[in-house]
């Protein structure tokens, strides 16, 4: 695997670009379309799917034109977060304004075992977050479940703090050495996590 991770929008999302050969994955692009397309370009990579965590507004912004520059391009996700992706406050005008329901939407779970790809369920962020371990390379995109030194909020609508703890309980199970790439902010790994969060010492 091959992997650019570009920051986008004012919320400064982590949005990867995961390349195997030619073909690509795109994972939460959040905002800036072209930025995003720009690394596809200059790497003559062609975009098989969008992967998200989960449907707040900072993590899918860029779908549309992302769409649009590459027609039939699918949208995997946790059926649980597409109510998330349409909700009337899923929005923060003018940098993120509303998209609507995307085309193409997929469940995610149906890409298991490709490129070594585990789906791990992690609700309480949102109802359908996912964190994405690929085994073969030691990699978690964990998205806003779990941060350096932190965890995602729960005061948004669907949010469950207990939920969450469950889920990052499961992260827990990892390797030490796996590599986390976080939503926002800098990359750790779960060792690290394991050792200093405060939300993983617990009990």
């Amino acid at each position: 695997m091959q992997r650019t991770t570009v920051q986008v929008g004012p919320f400064e999302v982590n949005c990867p670009v995961l390349a195997w050969g030619d073909r690509a994955w795109i994972v939460d692009p959040g905002a800036e379309p072209d930025r995003i397309a720009a690394v596809l370009e200059r790497a003559r990579l062609v975009p098989e799917a969008i992967l998200l965590t989960h449907g707040h507004f900072d993590h899918i912004g860029a779908i549309p034109t992302l769409q649009s520059k590459w027609p039939g391009l699918k949208v995997y996700m946790h059926p649980a977060d597409e109510r998330v992706i349409t909700h009337p406050l899923n929005s923060f005008p003018p940098d993120y304004p509303a998209i609507g329901r995307p085309a193409n939407i997929c469940d995610v779970r149906e890409l298991e075992g490709v490129h070594s790809l585990k789906p791990i369920f992690t609700p309480g962020h949102t109802p359908g977050g996912m964190c994405y371990f690929f085994q073969d390379d030691g990699l978690l995109l964990s998205g806003d479940t779990l941060f350096a030194g932190s965890v995602g909020r729960t005061d948004l609508p669907g949010g469950d703090m207990a939920t969450l703890m469950d889920s990052i309980d499961a992260l827990k199970t990892l390797p030490d050495e796996t590599e986390v790439v976080p939503g926002h902010g800098c990359a750790t790994t779960i060792g690290r996590e394991k050792a200093s969060n405060p939300f993983l010492l617990r009990g």
